[in-house]
């Protein structure tokens, strides 16, 4: 068959039933293969960028491989944000480009660009084919690198002729889809980790987002049960483990719950599963890491000893692991150590009670009016996205869809698309942004209206880029610049341009009505703006800090 029909038998057989893409020159006949094959639907969207936000939406949502599709030169690289993107949250995600024909490479031809030199440093690998005979065994090869061990993000760069081309295709046998078991070369004995966590006073384990990658929620979830420790989550962790459940002190970091930093930062033993010690988790370095002991498990051996020196390091699959630690029998007495984190946690309770709108009292009320239904959370970058950790309970994995690592602002918007055509119509999903973000890649409102997907979004119209203007008080001596929108602008007439309903809220009542009516129009899309005033996300770490040493806002 044709080399553009053997890449689109490749993507039926690894399960790749949605893609999103922009067509051009280079790839349009990949796209024209796909013109007499339904079983791949084409989401058209209104920038490439957008294209792979939404591909790792939708990896996020499902656990599969997201695909995204562009033409060579600017249509690849607009992707590489969303590569980016990906990459740094260790997203599973196969890019496929198209080239300029192999006569042309390297003789700066129209739209030639080495994307491979490009995108290096932010994929997992990269390939250029250049041989048609290795066209399908490429392909084969980026969807499990991409899935296997820690995933990530694979492009592969196709020349225009090797389309054309006359390539062989076999069916794969069964025995051949299996997915590999990730590497569990085990750095030590487990035995010594368990021995650490049953001496220690004060354990706290962090939960981070390669539990998510790894499904193993219902595993890390029965190892604090046995053995009746204190959870903490990342950024990238929330879901991992209910935020309902009783052992769960909430999210950490820079601007973590302050139960859960100080947690952290009283702790002799910390259990880090799935998280990198991220610089937004840790704080100072030096302070965070005093006086603690650290066990860190991860799939990646690159990620023991990098940020943080650990006591052990366990590198391999997460079940296997945690499976040898529950071998051991709880000893010790933690009622002290509990007592104290109760403690904290009635003493920085959020209240809730209050008389204006706020973005804290919107979330918490998003929260009440999903629990127990099927609901997710993507969100942008920004205070809003603060806000939405904090509070929101995010009670299941895969229902939290964040940019942690990279902080890609219009990440939110395409990522709530491609998440909501793989749920389909199991569970909808809630969008939050900031009046930053969402003019990076709201154009993408067209897509939903034109596909009716029933996502509610969520904009804070606070008329600056909040976070920008945190940081300029809290470190530029309230020296404001570049931040604030000083020209207004009517995102209700915005969302309605698209042919979505739209609303502005101005008070507590105003957004709980408008909020209902979205929640009760189950079969479109709905943008409610809320007019907030400007305001700080707290808690916040000084700079230089330890993790529970927090600014005082006035």
């Amino acid at each position: 068959m044709k080399g553009a029909q053997a890449v689109a038998a490749c993507l039926k057989e690894q399960g790749v039933t949605t893609v999103f893409g922009y067509p051009g020159g280079m790839i349009l006949p990949l796209y024209d293969a796909f013109y007499d094959d339904k079983d791949i639907q084409q989401v058209l969207v209104t920038h490439e960028q957008n294209a792979a936000h939404a591909a790792d939406g939708y990896a996020r949502a499902s656990g599969k491989v997201g695909v995204c599709i562009a033409t060579s030169g600017p249509g690849a690289t607009n992707l590489v944000t969303g590569i980016a993107t990906a990459f740094m949250d260790s997203i599973p995600l196969v890019a496929i480009t198209g080239q300029v024909d192999t006569t042309l490479l390297g003789k700066d031809a129209f739209q030639e660009t080495d994307i491979l030199d490009v995108t290096m440093p932010i994929t997992k690998h990269n390939y250029k084919v250049k041989d048609a005979r290795q066209l399908v065994p490429t392909i084969r090869e980026a969807f499990k690198l991409a899935r296997q061990g820690r995933p990530g993000p694979v492009l592969v760069d196709v020349p225009r002729d090797l389309f054309f081309a006359e390539v062989e295709y076999r069916a794969l046998a069964s025995a051949e889809k299996r997915q590999g078991e990730p590497d569990a070369d085990f750095l030590i004995c487990a035995a010594e980790a368990a021995g650490e966590i049953l001496r220690a006073k004060h354990p706290v384990v962090i939960v981070g987002g390669g539990v998510i990658s790894a499904g193993a929620s219902a595993e890390v979830i029965a190892f604090v049960e046995k053995f009746h420790l204190p959870v903490v989550h990342t950024l990238m962790g929330l879901g991992a483990i209910p935020s309902s459940h009783p052992q769960s002190l909430g999210f950490a970091g820079m601007h973590g719950e302050k139960a859960a930093n100080h947690a952290i930062a009283a702790a002799d033993l910390v259990v880090a599963i799935g998280s990198r010690f991220g610089d937004r988790q840790t704080g100072n370095l030096k302070k965070y890491t005093q006086d603690t002991k650290f066990i860190h498990i991860d799939i990646d051996p690159a990620e023991i000893d990098k940020n943080v020196r650990n006591t052990l390091g366990l590198a391999g699959d997460m079940k296997k692991i945690l499976a040898l630690l529950m071998r051991h029998e709880p000893r010790g007495d933690l009622s002290d150590w509990w007592a104290k984190i109760r403690k904290w946690k009635e003493s920085y309770e959020y209240d809730y009670h209050l008389n204006r709108l706020t973005v804290p009292w919107a979330m918490h009320q998003v929260a009440v009016s999903t629990k127990g239904k099927s609901y997710a959370y993507a969100t942008d970058v920004g205070q809003h996205q603060m806000w939405a950790a904090l509070h929101l309970r995010v009670e299941e994995p895969r229902t939290w869809l964040t940019s942690g690592g990279l902080g890609t602002m219009g990440f939110g918007l395409p990522a709530a698309m491609g998440a909501q055509l793989s749920y389909g119509n199991s569970r909808r999903v809630i969008h939050v942004a900031g009046d930053g973000g969402i003019k990076m890649t709201g154009n993408e409102y067209y897509t939903i209206a034109r596909l009716q997907l029933p996502i509610i979004s969520l904009i804070v119209n606070n008329t600056s880029l909040g976070m920008i203007r945190q940081l300029q008080k809290v470190m530029y001596k309230e020296r404001y610049i570049a931040c604030e929108f000083d020209y207004p602008m009517d995102y209700v007439a915005y969302a309605r341009s698209f042919g979505i309903e739209a609303e502005s809220v101005s008070t507590q009542e105003e957004f709980a009505e408008a909020l209902q009516r979205a929640l009760e129009d189950k079969e479109h899309p709905r943008v409610i703006v809320l007019n907030v005033w400007r305001s700080f996300v707290e808690p916040m770490i000084k700079g230089g800090a330890r993790i529970d040493e927090f600014v005082e806002f006035k």
